[in-house]
């Protein structure tokens, strides 16, 4: 088996499994939701440092605690922030590697992926990547076992995205996660009225988010091309910056956490 080993275990997130559990379940517990809520199809989270965005992360991570065993496969798109790419990369790995054991890749979906032109391997895009990792031990906190299908997006066009979300959409036993935080390094206030705004254009589901809203705006406008042919139902979870979660507010990052599940097509009653 070849594994991605953990890049970024002891920065982003604890290296130690037992503070990592911890910490995630803390966050857990607080973001739990009140009651019974619809089972997600999609979710989109943020992908800081667990203590920047850890707990706007949870508040997504909360809905799937109830299907520990009933989602098997997590088809996962984050951006690519250190090596340029064109399309959309697969690691040249068979697992990624976690404080918390191994996760496994569903080569058999990767290679249905390969067939796209705009799909390829690349171990290097994936190397140091954060995007997709910090992704992990909460969904090994929160489900049982699954397996996973990591995609670094680059330049790519929300068509190109969306055919391959189209492509691995499977049924409930399939999972999609989009991971982006939203605007980054502008004041308090500023950053609120633009994350304000680019959280109604996503529960619009308009795929014309831009990247200077979110980091990844690429996946994100690709899931709301597959969220409106499929008729999802957008819900905003928690929108909050690290002015709120780490306290400086003089340039922050925003991150929010939606859900989408289905429901009757967008737009009809």
């Amino acid at each position: 088996m070849i594994a991605r080993p953990a890049a970024v275990a002891g920065m982003f997130y604890p290296d130690r499994p037992d503070v990592l559990v911890s910490e995630i379940r803390g966050y857990l517990d607080n973001a739990a939701a009140p009651g019974p809520a619809a089972a997600p199809k999609a979710l989109i989270v943020p992908h800081a440092g667990y203590m920047y965005s850890g707990p706007v992360a949870a508040a997504a991570y909360a809905r799937l605690q109830h299907l520990r065993d009933a989602i098997s496969r997590v088809l996962l798109l984050g951006p690519a922030h250190r090596v340029p790419i064109h399309g959309l990369a697969l690691p040249d790995a068979d697992a990624f590697a976690t404080p918390l054991g191994m996760v496994p890749i569903d080569t058999a979906a990767a290679e249905r992926a390969l067939r796209l032109r705009q799909v390829h391997r690349s171990a290097l895009v994936h190397a140091l990547e954060h995007s997709l990792e910090v992704q992990l031990p909460f969904l090994q906190t929160v489900l049982e076992d699954f397996a996973i299908v990591p995609f670094a997006v680059g330049s790519a066009s929300p068509r190109e995205v969306s055919e391959v979300i189209e492509l691995l959409w499977g049924g409930p036993e399939t999972l999609i996660v989009i991971s982006s935080d939203l605007s980054h390094y502008h004041p308090y206030r500023e950053a609120q009225r633009i994350d304000g705004a680019t959280a109604q254009t996503i529960l619009g589901l308009t795929p014309d988010v831009d990247h200077e809203q979110a980091c990844g705006a690429t996946p994100i406008n690709g899931l709301m091309l597959a969220a409106r042919r499929h008729g999802l139902v957008p819900e905003l979870l928690d929108l909050r910056n690290s002015g709120d979660t780490a306290g400086d507010r003089s340039r922050v990052v925003g991150y929010a956490a939606f859900a989408f599940t289905e429901g009757v097509a967008h737009g009809r009653h």
